[in-house]
């Protein structure tokens, strides 16, 4: 699960298992010889591995967080701790998922730095429907409306599939808990789109 920055065991059955192109297995090897060239030194490797899986890690951390340039930032954390513990991946796991396990780790200490911080609980914002562009950026910054426990639990559930145990372990909380956050976030999330329709 996500309680530590270097395991290796099976998590998300959506985050990391899944590949753009559909060929997982193809994938999950190729990555394996990219990490073997990063763990020799070779930076060529190292970004391709990371133009293959920035994007979609950094995803998750936007709709969590909330903030572009704090994703950001947690983004190159998330990559540093990766390449300090590389030699730790033992490939029980995509590699996708272990390094999305990590950026939560990272998210969760910013998180608990942030926790004064009063983000998505003013009832008089609303997303401009002129800057969505797309169905995603308008989900996105609803998202970005919610508190925290709600955001979370919407994000690592609906948006990247990870199970209800899985949530409990990366968020230390049980997995009670888990569906009924869940059950409230969605309940947020219906009435924050229906108020920007």
């Amino acid at each position: 699960m996500f309680t530590s920055p270097v395991s290796d065991t099976p998590a998300a059955k959506g985050s990391g298992n899944r590949s753009p192109d559909g060929d997982t297995n193809h994938r999950v090897h190729d990555d394996a010889v990219l990490i073997g060239r990063v763990a020799a030194g070779d930076e060529e490797a190292f970004r391709l591995l990371y133009g293959r899986h920035t994007p979609a890690v950094h995803g998750t951390l936007v709709r969590l967080v909330g903030r572009t340039a704090d994703a950001a930032d947690l983004m190159q954390e998330t990559w540093l701790r990766a390449v300090r513990h590389l030699a730790l991946f033992r490939g029980q796991s995509a590699f996708r998922t272990w390094l999305t396990g990590i950026a939560l780790n990272c998210y969760r200490e910013w998180r608990r730095k942030h926790t004064r911080e009063v983000v998505g609980t003013d009832a008089d914002v609303r997303p401009s429907p002129a800057t969505w562009g797309d169905e995603q950026s308008a989900i996105n910054q609803v998202l970005a409306l919610l508190p925290y426990e709600h955001r979370e639990a919407i994000v690592l559930h609906d948006i990247e599939g990870f199970t209800h145990e899985e949530i409990a372990a990366a968020l230390e909380i049980e997995p009670g808990t888990s569906k009924s956050r869940l059950s409230r976030a969605r309940r947020a999330f219906r009435q924050r789109w229906q108020g920007t329709r």
